[in-house]
């Protein structure tokens, strides 16, 4: 299931330190909503392109200049909605990010590309793509950053509607994740914080929140706690937050961690 980088800019930096500044934001394509009627009037940009889609695509790509690892859902790999555009690699180059992937989930020919996305600024040992079952367009990357016991994996993910498949996925997410020490859990995982299946995976896998008592959807009046970063509990949590950037029916949620000297991240 594994691979290897597919991406890399020589020249690209790495932050100094032990802080890293992670985000996560399903990015609905680049469609802005800002009422629920929008879903009908401007339900077009979901299928047709348009001009309003790159300026979004734009300031998107400035907000996330700041961070060192990116989880994107709802994002296009090229089909007639985005002009044919694959929105990581996009995003990638206007962020300045050397590293990028994405993951198809749900392939609908010239209509729509429905993608998983990541973009990182530190190079990964490995980049692995899951299929959540039960296989209806969901999926999950793991991205392992240094080798052995002291590597940190970031799981991105975009979990289903149903509680029930919702279930399945945490527990299939688990069992990848069973022997990672240092981890990282984060992205639309389409659950609060107080349900059955979120704190069964949270509290069965050591797992501690961030940002948790902040909702993130709709982006326009926010109610529901339904994107999430989640950490293991020897990595540190500082300024855990949900940022006001309402460029989608999703607000980004965002984190910074120290990490410890024993975890080695590659340059």
């Amino acid at each position: 299931m594994a691979d290897q980088t597919e991406r890399r800019e020589d020249n690209a930096g790495v932050r100094s330190g032990r802080g890293l500044r992670l985000l996560s934001y399903n990015i609905q394509a680049g469609i802005d909503t800002a009422q629920y009627r929008d879903y009908l009037t401007k339900g077009w940009r979901h299928v047709l392109p348009s001009r309003q889609r790159m300026h979004n695509l734009d300031q998107i790509a400035r907000m996330l200049r700041g961070y060192d690892l990116v989880g994107l859902q709802e994002v296009d790999s090229g089909s007639l909605r985005s002009g044919f555009l694959d929105m990581t690699e996009y995003l990638a180059h206007r962020a300045g990010y050397p590293y990028w992937y994405k993951q198809v989930n749900r392939d609908i020919g010239m209509i729509a590309q429905n993608s998983n996305g990541f973009l990182s600024r530190i190079s990964p040992t490995q980049v692995a793509r899951y299929r959540l079952p039960p296989g209806n367009g969901r999926g999950a990357m793991v991205l392992q950053f240094g080798e052995g016991d002291s590597a940190l994996h970031v799981c991105s993910l975009h979990l289903a509607l149903s509680r029930r498949m919702r279930r399945r996925q945490f527990d299939f997410v688990a069992d990848i994740l069973a022997d990672a020490e240092h981890v990282v859990v984060m992205g639309d995982m389409n659950t609060s914080c107080d349900t059955q299946e979120f704190r069964r995976f949270v509290e069965g896998n050591d797992l501690k929140e961030s940002a948790c008592t902040q909702p993130t959807f709709p982006s326009w009046r926010p109610v529901k706690r339904i994107d999430h970063i989640l950490v293991s509990h020897s990595l540190e949590v500082r300024n855990a937050r949900v940022l006001d950037y309402p460029l989608s029916d999703h607000l980004p949620v965002c984190v910074e961690l120290m990490i410890p000297d024993r975890v080695h991240l590659a340059a």
